[in-house]
């Protein structure tokens, strides 16, 4: 199920997250272990601002049936159930929260190698419908999303996207918010380990005339130790530095500041994941 074009969502998926993954501006600890029989325990304690709040994770994984149950602060229990090659060239998700009850997703996606659909159903009392379609291969590809709201009969989003991947770049084009923002993006890798790389993203809404250009990269200080940084026309930076103190554990600090106000203080943010 890997040799073909890839969901609707992996479309831009390689610059967002170069642009957005481990930026925080809270505290949040964390500590991961793994029992011998393949049971992964994760406790995670977060605070932001003057609230605090945690969860207990567990994953298990038996034959094709990944379960996924997490406790929280709030007495929420979040499960997802995922079910892979029921029948061939498939995964289904099943996921649901207590104690809502109207918060259930049932997902089906099939996989080609020169097509992947998707199709997921809310299960609530206003039950919505949401499809994706990508066609192409690994290098090439162009795919289209919309959801459908069964209660009034309407389309909630369409979305559609192209990309274009080569081992070392990915370039992106995507009309969405029903046609009213289209994002541009383009990331580069410069080595095989992929920790070094430059990314540019561009995202223009119409209603607005709006446009907000945005530049990052991230760089390999050394094996344990990554530094990245990202500045948009708006005047926003960001810094992060992310260090592996002993292996798979890691410690990241990330910054954000306004360079047009910079008498606001700065968001700060740190995180510690243990892997004892």
């Amino acid at each position: 199920m890997n040799n073909g074009p890839g969901l609707f969502s992996d479309i831009g998926k390689k610059a967002k997250d170069l642009l957005t993954r481990d930026y925080l501006s809270d505290q949040k600890f964390s500590v991961s272990t793994t029992t011998d029989n393949g049971l992964a325990l994760t406790s995670t304690a977060t605070k932001k601002g003057g609230l605090s709040s945690g969860d207990v994770g567990a994953v298990y994984k038996y034959k094709n049936t990944l379960i996924d149950v997490k406790f929280d602060t709030q007495s929420n229990i979040a499960t997802t159930l995922t079910f892979t090659e029921i029948v061939p060239s498939t995964k289904t998700i099943a996921s649901f929260k207590l104690p809502d009850f109207t918060s259930g997703k049932f997902e089906v996606q099939y996989f080609h190698y020169h097509a992947t659909l998707t199709s997921a159903v809310a299960l609530s009392q206003t039950p919505t419908v949401d499809l994706s379609a990508t066609i192409g291969t690994p290098t090439f590809a162009i795919g289209a999303e919309a959801g459908y709201e069964t209660s009034s009969s309407k389309l909630t989003k369409y979305t559609a996207g192209i990309t274009v991947n080569k081992p070392d770049s990915s370039a992106s084009i995507v009309l969405g918010e029903k046609g009213d923002t289209i994002k541009a993006s383009y990331i580069h890798h410069f080595d095989s380990l992929k920790k070094n790389a430059a990314v540019g993203e561009i995202t223009r809404r119409f209603s607005t005339n709006e446009n907000t250009f945005t530049v990052g990269g991230s760089y390999a200080v050394d094996s344990l130790t990554v530094v990245k940084a990202k500045l948009n026309n708006h005047g926003k930076l960001g810094a992060l530095l992310q260090h592996e103190i002993i292996p798979k554990s890691l410690v990241t600090v990330s910054s954000e500041l306004d360079t047009n106000a910079l008498d606001k203080t700065p968001k700060f943010g740190l995180a510690l994941a243990l892997k004892p």
